[in-house]
């Protein structure tokens, strides 16, 4: 037996044990079934185009746990709320990785993290530091969006079990990229990467460790954008240049002045 039909065969006994619990599944076992008895042959990986670069060993190995992801079914209810899983985007020989806590509905609908009102602001940030978004990596605790009673609209903060179940997709994801540093947005994110239920204000500025890679806190960019004072910016912004330090990234004066009083 193959690998390939292996891996079927894992899938095809899955499905079957989420369809006796009742849990509505749009790919069926009997479609799977038909695929694995299918004989299938190695393809060779195609030639990269002249002038252009080969794929990493890193894009590579998150390539084939996308997957894995996207088709994941371990939390029912949200499998049937979600538009899409949010796998997460960015460089995957990134130095450095923003972990958010979870997709809005923004997110769900186009299947990238941070891409509304909070992400455009991250986006900044990013720029700040010298960095664009191809640059590093972004990713979230929670792979699809915490679902919403039918009559109301927002975001709900995810649970911890929710996040527990999710973690190891994250913890796969950091394996392969190794960033030198890890920046968790906000104090959910905390709580899921490390379990840690301390006020964000005292878990940032100063360094944490996950799993042997530096981790730094700060606040989400939601919570500047309802507290926009320069007070809570430069808060944000000295644990960004906390982060450009440990990278041996270049600081201009201009840099370090960002939202400091004018004299």
């Amino acid at each position: 037996m193959t690998k390939f039909q292996s891996a079927l065969d894992h899938v095809h006994a899955t499905l079957s044990d989420l369809r006796e619990q009742g849990v509505e599944l749009r790919a069926s076992a009997a479609a799977l079934t038909r695929l694995a008895d299918t004989p299938t042959a190695a393809k060779p990986v195609p030639a990269p185009l002249p002038g252009s670069s080969p794929v990493s060993a890193k894009a590579g190995r998150l390539a084939a746990l996308r997957g894995p992801v996207l088709a994941c079914t371990l939390c029912p209810h949200l499998v049937k709320s979600r538009t899409q899983v949010v796998f997460g985007v960015g460089n995957p020989e990134a130095e450095l990785m923003f972990v958010g806590e979870a997709p809005g509905e923004d997110e769900d609908l186009q299947g990238e993290p941070f891409v509304g009102k909070a992400g455009q602001l991250l986006t900044k940030i990013i720029v700040a530091m010298g960095f664009t978004r191809d640059d590093v990596y972004i990713g979230n605790v929670l792979k699809c969006r915490p679902d919403m009673p039918p009559s109301d609209s927002g975001n709900r903060k995810p649970k911890p079990a929710e996040m527990a179940t999710c973690l190891p997709y994250l913890r796969q994801q950091i394996d392969i990229i190794q960033p030198r540093a890890l920046v968790a947005l906000g104090a959910t994110a905390m709580e899921g990467l490390l379990a840690a239920t301390e006020p964000m204000a005292r878990l940032r500025g100063r360094w944490h460790d996950f799993h042997g890679i530096p981790l730094m806190a700060t606040y989400h960019p939601a919570y500047l954008l309802r507290n926009q004072s320069l007070t809570e910016k430069r808060k944000v912004w000295e644990d960004m240049l906390l982060v450009l330090e440990h990278l041996a990234k270049p600081i201009s004066e201009r840099q370090r002045g960002f939202f400091l009083p004018a004299k």
